[in-house]
């Protein structure tokens, strides 16, 4: 994959495999994601689903960057995105049907959920801002937006900022999936992968 794009960071490759699986087993075709930075993971559902059959794929980043992020770079991250996810519908053996959203993702997941998306996509990746706050409302808005039986996967599970025992509590996705979890539980089953990142199936509206 990374011979035919250009990328300058790997957050991604590791967790393949768990991705191929999910895929295999559940055959998404509409597709969200929430933070893109270079469309690393985004090349990959191209790769992966455009091959055998018309996709559907929305991508929400800002690109402003985070804290952890240097800012002035992130001209040229977005620059690589674009040219990253021109190559990849272009080889691409059917459609992809792609929208690029430059927004906040609260922003662009209430314009979403107000022009008829409810419950329209297969699968949805949230791996926008690392602030608890933000990954809470990022999870709730995208719930949703996923269909019955569509599955949801939170990048970052165990990340933190900050030195070992010196982590800043609010600025962790952990905290906010686990609340996000157990608050909806009666509505989604997890789905026993790795916990670098969480899986997840939603099983009522």
């Amino acid at each position: 994959m990374t011979e035919d794009y250009e990328f300058s960071e790997d957050w991604f490759s590791h967790v393949e495999p768990c991705w191929g699986e999910i895929l295999y087993e559940f055959r998404p075709r509409r597709l969200l994601e929430i933070g893109s930075y270079e469309g690393r993971s985004a090349c990959f559902l191209i790769d992966q689903l455009a091959r055998v059959a018309v996709i559907e794929l929305h991508c929400i980043d800002s690109w402003a960057g985070g804290v952890e992020h240097d800012k002035s770079a992130m001209g040229a991250v977005e620059a690589r995105f674009d040219s990253n996810i021109a190559k990849a519908r272009e080889k691409a053996t059917h459609e992809v049907r792609f929208r690029k959203h430059k927004a906040m993702s609260s922003d662009a997941l209430a314009r979403l959920l107000t022009r008829g998306a409810r419950e329209h996509f297969d699968l949805i990746y949230i791996d926008g801002s690392h602030q608890a706050p933000d990954v809470l409302a990022d999870a709730v808005l995208a719930f949703q937006l996923l269909k019955v039986g569509g599955v949801m996967i939170f990048d970052d599970y165990v990340w933190a900022f900050g030195e070992p025992g010196e982590e800043d509590f609010f600025h962790m996705p952990k905290p906010a999936i686990d609340a996000f979890v157990n608050i909806y539980r009666r509505k989604l089953n997890l789905i026993q992968k790795p916990l670098y990142q969480l899986y997840l199936r939603k099983t009522a509206s």
